[in-house]
């Protein structure tokens, strides 16, 4: 009895000692070494949590969205928390329409990463559906998803951002760090499935992207992707391409391409749809430069719009190359050299004038460089320089041949021409006064030619498709073959149409380019120039401009009023 008397007592104060022991700590703790406890909680609890920043919007001239940023849900899980095998993964592969077995395997192909996303950018009620499973190891974040309102009528400008929100083709690309928000940290509350709880702390404000203003006009860029569309599937061409530029200011009003792609749903984009052509793809431009070589011919002080030139029997010998036009013209004089576009009669010009004038013209006006906007993969074409003793091709490039642009810099050749002999520069940015521009050739040059230009609309001229009612339209059109494997193609053309309008006080400029059209129709007249009709009716009418072209009994009215 004794003896275990002795045992009890032992018994007793070796666990008063560890009460006491263990008291003692717990008063330590609290009293004494309370950080540690809360610094403890506080790495249990604490987390410091990104707050997206969204990127910023991308606006026509008018203030319409072409590309906006939308709040979305990520969904992603810890891996080694996560476990596929818990009650409701099976819902979650529902909600989430991935297969289990997809699941199971991303989750355990990453056993040893502490990040792995499921899907992004849910909307917040799916996010909300996904998370009220209550899954250990699950969780969300907030983020932005891009959406292009124009879709595939402004993609090839606007471009895309990939998944993360960084700019990948066009303006989204060339202006990814203007548009690219910056993003903000803060200090959050979470419970032990990892939802945050309360916010505890700013540290950093996110800052969003700025705004992006484009030049373009939705109203005029809905038009010419409209007509330009209808043409490419009427004709069954290959592709097409529209520009339209302000005269006065050098901005462009719309940039239209075919085929294109919708932005929003790319699962079944082709690469080749890509492409901007308009400042991508390039090409001969044939009679469409005649205009500036009777502007370089002119400038020489040799010849004036009245002046006569034999171009018959419709042929002409340079070295051993015949150079023909459709028939034989006979005597033209500089005007109609434009009005019938005849070859022999842009060969006899170039080839009377100094050897490097065509080509200096040519180059002036913007054709074999880039245009300036910024672009991303804008080509500058090809301007080569020719010796005098190299007549064949100096006579080739008077009448296109030889050379390649892009229908961008063409635009830019002709606006030069509308401008009163001024080249400005292009802008695809809404300006609040134009830029500089500089003179290229005299105004009285650039009247002239524009004026010849007018020629090619009436009567006897090219491109009679091309009027406007009510407007006065200068023009040229151009139909080219394509080069192929053995030379030029006799059954492959790309047909153009650059024009003007309105003629009186020129306002805007155009061009309509039609890569391998098909059928009876592949002229420049008759495939290009009624899209440019329709483009520049529309955007006439739509910039409310006046007309320039009354009925005669109505001017005769408004002359005695």
């Amino acid at each position: 009895m004794p003896v275990y008397t002795w045992r009890f007592r032992l018994v007793l104060l070796v666990l008063v000692a560890l009460t006491g022991v263990v008291v003692a700590r717990i008063l330590y703790l609290h009293l004494l070494d309370d950080e540690f406890l809360q610094g403890q909680g506080d790495a249990r609890s604490l987390r410091v949590s990104s707050i997206p920043a969204h990127r910023g919007m991308i606006l026509d001239r008018n203030g319409e969205p072409l590309a906006v940023s939308a709040p979305v849900e990520s969904i992603w899980v810890d891996p080694r928390d996560f476990d596929p095998a818990q009650p409701g993964v099976d819902k979650l592969a529902a909600l989430l329409e991935m297969p289990y077995a997809k699941i199971r395997r991303l989750v355990e192909a990453n056993r040893g990463k502490r990040f792995l996303y499921l899907q992004r950018h849910l909307t917040p009620q799916e996010a909300r559906r996904v998370l009220s499973l209550d899954l250990e190891g699950l969780y969300s974040e907030s983020d932005y998803k891009r959406y292009y309102p124009a879709a595939e009528v402004a993609t090839h400008l606007v471009g895309f951002t990939n998944i993360d929100g960084e700019g990948q083709e066009g303006l989204e690309l060339a202006f990814n760090d203007w548009l690219r928000g910056e993003p903000g940290r803060k200090r959050v509350l979470r419970d032990r499935l990892g939802r945050t709880i309360k916010d505890i702390q700013l540290l950093s404000e996110a800052r969003p992207g700025q705004e992006l203003h484009l030049s373009i006009d939705l109203r005029v860029q809905y038009l010419a992707y409209r007509e330009l569309k209808a043409a490419v599937q009427q004709h069954k061409a290959k592709s097409g391409s529209a520009v339209v530029l302000d005269v006065q200011t050098g901005e462009v009003l719309a940039m239209v391409n075919q085929p294109s792609y919708n932005p929003n749903d790319r699962s079944r984009l082709k690469v080749a749809h890509l492409r901007n052509r308009a400042t991508t793809d390039t090409f001969e431009p044939g009679s469409t430069v005649k205009p500036l070589t009777v502007a370089a011919a002119l400038a020489s002080g040799k010849y004036n719009p009245a002046s006569q030139v034999d171009t018959r029997p419709g042929y002409i010998r340079v070295k051993n190359r015949t150079i023909r036009d459709h028939r034989n013209y006979g005597v033209l004089d500089v005007t109609h050299i434009i009005t019938k576009s005849s070859n022999v009669g842009a060969t006899k010009l170039a080839l009377s004038i100094d050897a490097g004038a065509v080509r200096n013209m040519f180059y002036n006006a913007g054709l074999g460089q880039a245009t300036g906007i910024g672009f991303p993969g804008e080509r500058v074409g090809t301007l080569p320089h020719y010796s005098a003793r190299r007549v064949v091709e100096r006579a080739a490039m008077s009448y296109g041949y030889g050379l390649a642009v892009t229908p961008l810099q063409l635009a830019q050749a002709y606006l030069s021409i509308a401008s009163g002999g001024l080249k400005r520069p292009l802008s695809l940015l809404r300006l609040d006064e134009p830029e500089p521009a500089e003179r290229i050739m005299p105004e009285h040059v650039a009247r002239q030619v524009l004026t010849m230009m007018e020629t090619v609309t009436h009567q006897g001229g090219t491109g009679r498709r091309a009027q406007v009612p009510a407007f006065r339209v200068a023009g040229k059109t151009g139909t080219v073959h394509k080069v192929g494997s053995e030379g030029y193609e006799d059954d492959q053309y790309i047909a153009v149409f650059a024009g003007v309008a309105p003629v009186a006080d020129p306002r805007y400029v155009a061009v309509v380019m039609i890569d391998e059209p098909q059928g009876q129709e592949y002229y420049g007249g008759e495939v290009a120039a009624p899209v440019f009709s329709r483009v520049m009716a529309g955007t006439l009418r739509l910039m409310n401009v006046a007309p320039d072209k009354l009925p005669q009994p109505l001017e005769q009215q408004l002359a005695r009023n």
